[in-house]
């Protein structure tokens, strides 16, 4: 399902570099989704849904996002088309046409692979730009502490857009 929704966010602009914004709820959609946009080279930009639309609308004019994948539900807080807004619930699932198959985009660890918003010490959210390799060393120096193995089980107990959650997806 991310490679299918990886190639229809291609179709919409997503290539290496861009942000893609991400406003989804808590089910499998948001891993889904946060694959999708690393396999096209962008990064994605998490906001939960329970943030204030004023935050929301600060965070994709911010980011710079072109593209937000987000639940039905939620879209119409990206009216202003300033975004392609690709509903994944909706009642149209064109990246359901798409190949299931990897897509060939390289992607080097000094690209970008999230931006995610601080409540920021001003009143006014900021980003925090990481790039894959920031996320791979994060757990080869947690490794030695831990020890993870590959029969380790995860909890994914906090929101997507909060920077903890980074180690409860990939840490898995």
């Amino acid at each position: 399902r991310a490679n299918q929704l990886a190639r229809h966010l291609c179709h919409c602009g997503a290539k290496p570099g861009q942000r893609v914004g991400l406003c989804l709820d808590r089910t499998l959609d948001p891993v889904i989704a946060i694959l999708a946009v690393l396999k096209t080279g962008a990064a994605y930009v998490p906001m939960d849904p329970v943030y204030p639309a004023e935050r929301v609308r600060l965070i994709v004019e911010d980011a710079q996002c072109p593209i937000v994948v987000a639940h039905a539900e939620h879209q119409d807080r990206f009216t202003d088309g300033e975004a392609t807004v690709v509903v994944l619930d909706g009642a149209e699932r064109p990246w359901e046409r798409e190949s299931p198959d990897n897509l060939d985009v390289a992607v080097s660890p000094s690209d970008l692979a999230y931006v995610i918003y601080t409540s920021g010490s001003t009143g006014k959210p900021k980003g925090a730009l990481v790039t894959h390799w920031n996320v791979y060393r994060l757990f080869d120096a947690m490794q030695p502490d831990f020890g993870f193995r590959s029969d380790d089980v995860w909890t994914f107990f906090h929101s997507y857009a909060f920077d903890f959650s980074v180690s409860e997806m990939w840490g898995a």
